[in-house]
């Protein structure tokens, strides 16, 4: 049985506990709900693999306390805290060269000499990443390519039985993975849009990012084909065919929109949560057009992946 937990001293004692014992435990977060093991513990890591059945070519992210805990596992720069300092704790994560005495299974790392860090914001999730101590793998806790989860429902619908516990906090605020930036090259490369804008970003190096097109596999989010419900998704769409459901945005309303008064962190929020209603429907998917700045890239790089062939 996967037990459920409550975002209390006594649930983030337990949540802790189990990790420390190579237990697999969802977190929630400000972004989506993690999927938590002890880092360091390559089998409770290879247990994250095998509930989500995610390929093991994918790397994983730590989640970690501060700053202090990332510069045990990262090499660090002045870049990474420059970025640090702008957007932790918070939903953007950061590509670094390993430590070389840094402890991490390389289940966590894919076998890179790289890894992917950041700082979570969200109370419950520091609280026990505090009381743990030290870093949690935590990939979306989802099975692998499917709608990320927003909700402790989600998780349950898909990993309930395969994992230990879920920490039920309620929705997730942001509601879209982070962002990760690969600070492993010369310049700056966006791996993945997510809960930071681009031109947050951008506005806080005061240069331009580039493009990560045809870049090797370093980081959660890269593939083709990703959070895709059960039937195809078409994009871009005014109106829906006769078999489809439409997810709608502004002014085009669609079965249930993101928002109609065109809010893109209110869309944001909501993305997967409308994915997963939508899903249970057993329906090809109508998706109304999106503006592609700010928070509208992120959700366009999510329903492209979600769109994509399987």
């Amino acid at each position: 049985m996967t037990e459920i937990l409550c975002p209390d001293p006594a649930g983030n004692a337990r949540a802790a506990l189990l990790l420390q014992q190579g237990g697999l435990v969802a977190l929630p977060t400000e972004t989506v709900y993690g999927l938590g093991a002890d880092a360091r513990n390559s089998a409770a890591v290879a247990r994250i693999y095998e509930a989500k059945g995610r390929p093991s070519f994918n790397p994983l992210i730590i989640h970690v306390a501060d700053v202090a805990q990332a510069r045990r596992y990262a090499r660090w720069s002045d870049l990474a805290q420059n970025l640090a300092d702008g957007f932790w704790p918070g939903p953007l994560t950061l590509v670094l060269p390993l430590t070389s005495n840094h402890g991490l299974s390389s289940l966590v790392t894919a076998g890179l000499d790289s890894v992917a860090i950041r700082v979570p914001a969200h109370p419950t999730a520091r609280a026990i990443l505090e009381r743990f101590g030290g870093p949690v793998a935590a990939p979306s806790a989802n099975p692998s390519g499917k709608i990320s989860a927003t909700t402790a429902a989600h998780v349950r619908n898909g990993l309930d039985g395969r994992i230990d516990a879920i920490v039920d906090d309620g929705p997730c605020a942001v509601g879209l993975e982070s962002t990760i930036i690969g600070l492993t090259a010369r310049h700056p490369l966006l791996l993945r849009a997510g809960g930071v804008s681009v031109e947050a970003i951008e506005a806080r190096l005061g240069s331009a990012l580039d493009s990560a097109n045809g870049a090797d596999i370093i980081a959660p989010g890269q593939l083709a084909s990703h959070y895709a419900p059960h039937a195809s998704v078409r994009l871009n769409a005014t109106k829906a065919e006769p078999d489809e459901v439409m997810l709608g945005f502004a002014d085009i309303a669609g079965d249930i929109s993101l928002s109609t008064t065109g809010n893109l962190t209110e869309a944001a929020a909501c993305l997967f949560d409308r994915l997963h209603e939508l899903d249970a429907l057993r329906k090809p998917i109508a998706v109304a057009p999106i503006p592609n700045h700010g928070l509208g890239r992120a959700i366009n790089d999510r329903l492209r992946r979600a769109a994509a062939p399987r």
